[in-house]
């Protein structure tokens, strides 16, 4: 059945192409498709070290990534794109990446690989519509449970159909079903491609500026090596002006999950997710508190998020534990400003995580994490002339362990280029 789907889809990929083509006495002509079309590419070095207690060896990944694409000029409503990504190394591969064999370092899910990050086709054809075919990533909030992943080197990206419709004002509605998941892994992973039964609804109204309120419902049945569930919530987010230097930010979300045709054990489990804070010229601070519930035998679950961007940098949270997970988390953000070209806009994050468990309150640990990121884009700051940006990036998380897993120090140095 899934092999029948994807073929169709394949199938409606090429009669679009063919349509496209097609001879038209329409005014347009099929040159668009090559005139406004857009070639763009990056790169993106990385440096990651893991000093993990259990392991006698570090890791230490020296891994470059080279992404190129191609989005087409629009011709009767339609638009294309292919995109590749190479993943390689440079230097040290001194670390696990899920395929290499070297299980005596611990893991940096970060393969030599190749592949195919995306091939869709889009129709922009009914007003304020648009609706997309085939391979494509997927960034839904704050991709805690739909994202693609975007911090390691190869994306998480899904082949679906998508449709986003944005016809009655300040309102987002997003549907997609999808029969296959990408995983960051790679395809040569034993899980890195996954066929699925995949149905995300989503509706997003904005009753003030920079305030929403969001419902979703995900439906996720895997056929096999993820957990399926169904999902609902609601997530109200915003940033309120106090005064033109001052904002308050606010984020409230509750979501109820039940399981789904081949998970393990029936169960049900509830996620919220709490935080406020303050915004003063460039500088933030947030305090929050994030629940993922557990029953002693299931909890839920999100196997689709980016899940990097959530409990902790150190990754030690990457399936909740059975018995749940509670995050108390504290958040400072400042970026530079007026000070001069080569400081301003770069942007300084501090994390600190208190972790316990939803049920029965054991102390899982606590972890600090730092980052350190600037991007340039001015012209005079390109080392080459064809460059639109480039960016030099510092991270570091450091897990001290009580009663889940192990201590972990984890570090990250980062340089990346686009064109």
């Amino acid at each position: 059945m899934k092999k029948t789907l994807s073929l169709n889809l394949l199938f409606l990929i090429i009669a679009s192409l063919l349509f496209l083509i097609a001879p038209t006495a329409s005014a347009e002509s099929p040159l668009t498709i090559f005139k406004d079309g857009k070639f763009y590419g990056d790169f993106r070095y990385r440096y990651e070290h893991v000093d993990q207690a259990g392991f006698s060896n570090d890791a230490t990944a020296s891994t470059f990534r080279s992404r190129f694409g191609l989005v087409s000029g629009e011709y009767r409503n339609f638009q294309a794109s292919v995109e590749l990504d190479s993943v390689g190394t440079i230097g040290s591969s001194r670390y696990n990446s899920g395929i290499n064999g070297k299980g005596q370092f611990p893991v940096v899910p970060d393969p030599r690989t190749n592949e195919l990050n995306a091939l869709w086709l889009s129709w922009n054809g009914l007003q304020d519509t648009n609706v997309k075919l085939g391979r494509q990533p997927i960034n839904l909030d704050n991709q805690r449970f739909i994202g693609t992943v975007g911090f390691r080197q190869n994306d998480q990206t899904y082949d679906s159909v998508t449709l986003n419709n944005r016809s009655i004002k300040n309102l987002h509605l997003f549907y997609s079903y999808t029969d296959q998941v990408n995983r960051i892994f790679g395809h040569k992973h034993p899980a890195g491609v996954i066929n699925a039964n995949l149905q995300m609804g989503r509706a997003e109204y904005e009753f003030l500026p920079s305030q929403k309120i969001i419902a979703y419902t995900y439906w996720l049945d895997f056929e096999r090596a993820l957990p399926s569930s169904k999902t609902y919530g609601i997530r109200l987010v915003g940033k309120a002006p106090v005064t033109d230097e001052i904002n308050i930010l606010y984020l409230a979300e509750v979501a109820r999950q039940h399981d789904l045709s081949n998970a393990v054990n029936d169960y049900s489990a509830t996620y919220f997710n709490l935080s406020g804070g303050a915004g003063w010229r460039t500088f933030t601070l947030e305090v929050g508190a994030e629940s993922l519930g557990g029953n002693g035998t299931s909890a839920f679950s999100t196997p689709l998020s980016t899940l990097h961007a959530h409990n902790g940098w150190a990754d030690k949270f990457l399936v909740t534990p059975v018995n749940g997970l509670q995050d108390i988390y504290v958040k400072g953000t400042y970026k530079a400003s007026g000070i001069n070209k080569w400081v301003d806009n770069t942007v300084v994050q501090l994390f600190y995580h208190d972790f316990n468990s939803e049920r029965g309150n054991a102390d899982y640990g606590t972890e600090w994490n730092v980052d350190i990121t600037k991007v340039f884009t001015e012209r005079e700051m390109m080392p080459l002339p064809i460059m639109k940006a480039w960016s030099v990036g510092l991270r570091f998380a450091d897990y001290n362990a009580q009663t889940h897993q192990q201590d972990t120090r984890k570090g990250w140095f980062t340089l990346g280029a686009r064109f």
